[in-house]
């Protein structure tokens, strides 16, 4: 991730939005478990490299890619977190009304 390794700009930036399994609620909270570590561990490897552009490059890219998949596994099954809760949280509290892990969920 060093600064001398900036590339040019990607022009495949809608392309990364394939990489996200639909339609497999176990698939893609694996997908949003890989993706959140890469985010995780970039921004780390920011807070002691905080000029290195390819990691701020890659930072953003995976940030980007996890918080679309977020918000595709709770329009698909339910909010994973308070940042992709819909709307209708003020007139309604649904969490609870999911079923828990040793009820068969997947959180």
């Amino acid at each position: 991730m060093g600064q001398d390794r900036v590339s040019s700009p990607c022009t495949c930036e809608e392309d990364w939005k394939q990489e996200v399994p639909t339609g497999n609620q176990k698939k893609l909270l694996c997908y949003i478990d890989e993706v959140s570590f890469a985010v995780y561990d970039a921004l780390l490897y920011l807070d002691t490299h905080p000029n290195d552009d390819a990691a701020l490059h890659y930072f953003n890219r995976h940030n980007m890619k996890r918080n679309f998949a977020l918000e595709e596994y709770a329009k698909a099954y339910g909010p994973l977190n308070i940042g992709t809760m819909d709307d209708d949280a003020g007139r309604s509290w649904e969490w609870a009304c999911q079923p828990w892990p040793w009820e068969g969920g997947n959180c």
